[in-house]
This record gives C-alpha cells, sequence and structure tokens, in this order.
C-alpha cells in the first residue's frame, strides 16, 4: 500500500516519507457524515483512489498501474443532487448542473478521482472530491489539490487499493 496522508491542519500531503505542502477547501473540513454539496468543506476519511483524469494537451505521461483516460472538452461532473448522474462524470451540455473538468487554470490537467460518496451516491452528499492540481486560488471547493509535478511524481508509484487519507 502506498496510502497518501493529508494532514489537513498542517496543510501537508504526505507521501512514502515526501511532504508537499497542499490545499484544501474553503470551508476546512468536516466529518463525511456531516459533508453537503456546495459546502466548500473537505471531508474527513480514507478515500480509495478510483481512477485518474489527464488533460492531454498538457500531460503526455499517464500512470502504469491505476485505470486512467484522457479528458475531452465536454467532459463534466454532476453536481445536482436531483439528478441520477448526481457524482458521476457527464458530458456538456448537461440539462442539470455539471461542473467543467476541461478548464484553464489548470487545476484539472491531472484529477484523481476518489471514493468519496460513490457507492451508491447519496443525493446532497458531496460531488466531485478530487486530488487535483493546484491552481490560481489558495483553496479549493473541498477537494485536495497539489502542484501539478508533484502530483504526477505520485502518480507513478500509486496502485490499484491505495487511498486518500484526509485527517
Amino acid at each position: 500500500m502506498s496510502d497518501i496522508l493529508v494532514d489537513t491542519a498542517r496543510r501537508i500531503l504526505t507521501h512514502e516519507g515526501r511532504e508537499i505542502p497542499c490545499l484544501i477547501g474553503k470551508g476546512g473540513t468536516i466529518p463525511a457524515d456531516a459533508k453537503r454539496e456546495g459546502d466548500g468543506a473537505t471531508p474527513l476519511g480514507r478515500w480509495p483512489i478510483r481512477t485518474i483524469l489527464l488533460r492531454p494537451d498538457r500531460v503526455t505521461l499517464p500512470p502504469q498501474n491505476l485505470p486512467w483516460r484522457w479528458l475531452h472538452p465536454d467532459d463534466g461532473w454532476c453536481d445536482a443532487p436531483e439528478d441520477p448522474a448526481y457524482n458521476r462524470p457527464v458530458r456538456h451540455p448537461y440539462p442539470r448542473s455539471a461542473e467543467r473538468l476541461w478548464r484553464e487554470d489548470g487545476a484539472y490537467d491531472v484529477i484523481v478521482t476518489l471514493a468519496h460518496n460513490d457507492s451508491p451516491p447519496v443525493p446532497g452528499a458531496g460531488s466531485a472530491i478530487f486530488l487535483h492540481c493546484t491552481a490560481e486560488r489558495d483553496f479549493t471547493e473541498g477537494c485536495v489539490a497539489i502542484g501539478r509535478s508533484d502530483l504526477l511524481d505520485i502518480l507513478k508509484t500509486l496502485a490499484p487499493g491505495d487511498a486518500v487519507d484526509i485527517r
């Protein structure tokens, strides 16, 4: 196992002994069972890694050990609690609220999708909790973010069964 530990009090992500500054949600942290859509909080817990999404015009090295796919300009992630596709990938244009994954700020050049609220999703209990790249802000909307080069380095060592442990 090669879990990633996120110390939210120190804003440090640790992986294989390496400490990396990270960003968390603008709403701070929250117990997973209290997480709500749009609260801006990062849910505490151990979240298995599901898949990796990569923007092909900005990243050329896919991970070797984890399921992954290239992002497309119409990729989105549904954040509408009343929608059957809630907390699932969708394609734009989408008839309900869905975040766009193809972003110009670089935040989603690399996305590690996590198992928060996904089996099955509970409407309104939070969506799109990812480990992704830092961008132009000092916080996320509930995710964990680190520098792109650090994230790409970590991807090389991850394997199925690994998780992000947010404490």
